[in-house]
C-alpha cells in the first residue's frame, strides 16, 4: 500500500482526515457493531422478561435465566468494546512506536476472534432456548419481537465481529515499513552508533590504481624535435 507506516496506517504525525476515516471498511465494522450489540442487550433488558401469571418476571428464552443474562452480557461488554476500539482507530496513526502498534494490533485481533466465538455461541444458545420456548407456559405475545430481535443481532453480530478480526489479520499482515522500523530503532537507542561505510580487505592490488590522465611518455631520441643553438 502507498504511504503505509507501520501496521496499516502512515507515519506517527500526520493529519487526521475524518472523512477518510468514516469511510473505511473497518470503520464501518466497527459502528455497526456498536449497534447491533445495542439492540440485542436492549431487547431483553427491555422486553426480555415477562410476568407469566405471577409477581415473578421470567426470562423470555424458556424460562432459562441463564439465556437471558449471556445475552446481555456479551451485549454490554461488546458495547464498551466497540467505543474504546473506535477510539483506538483514531488515536492509533499518531503512535509513534512500531512495538505498541503491534500490541495493538495483536489485542484487537485477539479480542475480535473470541469475541466472534461468543456471539456464535450466544445465537445458537438463544436460538435453541427460543426454540423450546412453549406458547403454553408463556405469554409469548409479550417478548416474541424482542426474543426475535436478539436472536437476529447475535447472527449479525458474529458477522461485523468476524469482519473486524479479518481487518485485524490483515493489520498484522501488513507489518512494518524498514525504514520506519530503523528511524524508530535509532531513536529509541541513542547510543548505538550510526553504521560506517565498509572497509576494504587491506590488499590493494596494481589494478587498484590508475595512470594519471594526459601522460605522454616522451622519447629523448626522437627525430622530429631538436633543441635549439643559441
Amino acid at each position: 500500500m502507498e504511504g503505509v507506516g507501520s501496521f496499516g496506517a502512515g507515519r506517527a504525525g500526520g493529519a487526521f482526515d475524518p472523512i477518510a476515516f468514516f469511510k473505511q471498511p473497518q470503520t464501518v465494522l466497527r459502528i455497526l457493531s456498536w449497534i447491533f450489540s445495542i439492540v440485542v442487550f436492549g431487547s431483553i433488558v427491555n422486553e426480555g422478561y415477562i410476568n407469566s401469571g405471577s409477581e415473578k418476571l421470567y426470562c423470555v428464552f424458556n424460562k432459562n435465566d441463564d439465556a437471558c443474562n449471556y445475552g446481555i452480557t456479551i451485549g454490554i461488554i461488546a458495547f464498551f468494546a466497540s467505543i474504546l476500539f473506535f477510539v483506538l482507530d483514531i488515536y492509533f496513526p499518531q503512535i509513534s512506536s512500531v512495538k505498541d502498534r503491534k500490541r495493538a494490533v495483536l489485542v484487537e485481533m485477539g479480542f475480535c476472534g473470541f469475541w466472534t466465538f461468543l456471539w456464535f455461541v450466544g445465537f445458537c444458545f438463544l436460538a435453541n432456548q427460543w426454540q423450546r420456548t412453549s406458547a403454553k407456559e408463556l405469554p409469548l405475545s409479550q417478548g416474541a419481537d424482542a426474543a426475535r430481535a436478539a436472536v437476529a443481532f447475535s447472527f449479525f453480530s458474529i458477522i461485523t465481529w468476524a469482519g473486524l478480526t479479518v481487518k485485524a489479520v490483515q493489520r498484522y499482515k501488513l507489518g512494518t515499513d524498514m525504514s520506519l522500523f530503523a528511524t524508530d530503532q535509532l531513536e529509541t537507542n541513542p547510543g548505538v552508533p550510526y553504521p560506517g561505510y565498509p572497509t576494504g580487505s587491506g590488499i590493494e592490488t596494481a589494478d587498484t590504481y590508475q595512470s594519471p590522465p594526459f601522460t605522454e611518455t616522451l622519447d629523448a631520441n626522437s627525430k622530429g624535435y631538436q633543441v635549439p643553438t643559441y
